[in-house]
């Protein structure tokens, strides 16, 4: 073999390992891109359609914690949208994009929270979490609040790993009662499903502090904010919180994902309630799961707004992802 013919063979193995190094380190998909994907998946919802994304000949895909494939469940029933209700977190780091939308399943107003996982460009893991709203929710899933969306200025943005940590803290600060273990700003607000949940009480927002619980009238207690919220042990019912999964955050939006599964085995029926004039314990009869997706609008170190949605599965459902 002559030497130019040598050199050339080098320097096309070369490349080519310097191609396949490059497709296996670098993001195929950044910021901007995984913005698109996540706009091109939901327009295939409403086409019915798969062939119109990217999606692996091994997709992994869970809706409401039941393990389907491509075309079936919201591939299926999907008759529009999305609306203007509609946010999206993007993380090329993580090859990951999720959201929660506002589409039309069936002729009827639905819930959609989401995560697509990409792999070589393509999609191997989809997840939908669908929930009917209720009818005295709807105005506040027409629109998002306006913070949610907005990019934080640089002085305020915190990294991808502090956004990550601090998400994860409010599954702690959750699961123990203490609202001290996640950092929460003072103007934060927590909305589940449509329904604002925190901040609670006062005369003119009184009502349950958990969703489906009878409304209570004001009393002395007043406002509860997220932290004196969960300082109460208004959450006590809550038995544990299994599959935590938080791993996608947007530092330019200041954007944090979340989902997990909750569970309530109502093993107890009765629960002290802490720093409050009006009553010492709270009675709740539920046994249920509740698979759930959060989103944190975080910067300056604090959580500032919540973003919730979930649905009621049958009590110790698996997650779909076993």
């Amino acid at each position: 073999m002559n030497k130019t013919k040598l050199s050339a063979l080098l320097c096309a193995a070369a490349l080519s390992a310097a191609g396949a190094a490059h497709a296996a380190g670098a993001p195929a998909c950044d910021r901007d891109c995984l913005l698109k994907l996540a706009d091109s998946y939901l327009a295939a919802l409403v086409a019915h359609d798969p062939s119109k994304v990217p999606l692996a000949t091994d997709l992994r895909f869970v809706e409401n914690v039941k393990r389907m494939k491509a075309g079936e469940g919201l591939w299926k029933t999907t008759t529009g949208g999305p609306t203007a209700f509609k946010v999206i977190v993007p993380d090329a780091s993580s090859q990951q994009v999720g959201g929660i939308v506002m589409l039309q399943s069936d002729g009827k107003p639905m819930q959609v929270g989401f995560r697509l996982k990409l792999e070589n460009g393509r999609i191997t893991e989809a997840e939908h979490l669908l929930a009917a709203p209720r009818e005295t929710s709807m105005a506040n899933l027409t629109t998002l609040r306006p913070a949610i969306p907005l990019e934080v200025p640089y002085e305020y943005a915190d990294s991808r790993g502090r956004m990550i940590h601090i998400a994860k803290s409010y599954y702690d600060a959750l699961d123990n009662n203490n609202g001290h273990l996640a950092p929460y700003a003072p103007d934060c607000e927590r909305h589940e499903n449509g329904m604002r949940t925190a901040p609670n009480g006062g005369p003119s927002l009184a009502g349950a502090g958990i969703p489906g619980q009878a409304p209570r009238p004001a009393s002395l207690l007043g406002m509860q904010d997220c932290t004196s919220q969960m300082d109460s042990n208004t959450f006590e019912y809550i038995e544990r919180l299994d599959n935590r999964r938080v791993d996608i955050a947007d530092e330019k939006t200041g954007l944090a994902l979340g989902l997990s599964h909750f569970r309530h085995n109502q093993t107890q029926k009765e629960f002290k309630v802490l720093n409050d004039p009006g009553r010492s314990k709270m009675s709740m009869s539920m046994t249920m799961d509740l698979p759930a997706l959060h989103i944190f609008k975080i910067w300056g170190g604090q959580i500032h707004d919540i973003e919730a949605m979930g649905f009621g599965a049958p009590a110790n459902s698996p997650s779909g992802w076993e």
